[in-house]
């Protein structure tokens, strides 16, 4: 349960879109809905016909949370959505979550530090509920 700076990782077990399906799922769990999903393997076979390991981008949004981040700084716009990516290599399937407590860290402004906090508390819920599935 590593990641970058920038985010945290967790391997979970299970077929690729099964885990998709799952991330997704707990997602709402936490009261977050996904507003986009950009399937970067599909795109590059596309775009560029490259063949990769099935890679997918999820923007989760928690509309609720959202709205306080706008209403506090109108362009938080640029930082948001809370982007997860669930990508398969070597048969083993790893999802990974923006730390928004990192990126929301940039704005340097307490009430975007104490959301950062939140939305970080949901995501690794979020992280902890696929890794004991």
């Amino acid at each position: 349960m590593t990641g970058p700076s920038y985010g945290f990782t967790v391997e979970v077990k299970g077929a690729f879109d099964e885990v998709v399906s799952r991330v997704t799922e707990e997602l709402a769990n936490e009261g977050f809905g996904v507003l986009t999903e950009i399937d970067v393997q599909a795109t590059l076979k596309k775009k560029l016909g490259i063949d990769k390991d099935p890679y997918v981008i999820l923007g989760a949004c928690n509309p609720p949370l959202a709205n306080r981040a706008l209403t506090a700084d109108p362009d938080i716009g640029l930082l948001l959505l809370c982007n997860v990516v669930v990508r398969e290599e070597n048969g083993t399937v790893t999802v990974a979550f923006m730390d928004p407590e990192a990126v929301l860290g940039i704005v340097q402004r307490a009430e975007m530090a104490d959301l950062g906090r939140e939305v970080r508390a949901r995501l690794e819920r979020v992280r902890d509920a696929l890794g004991s599935g």
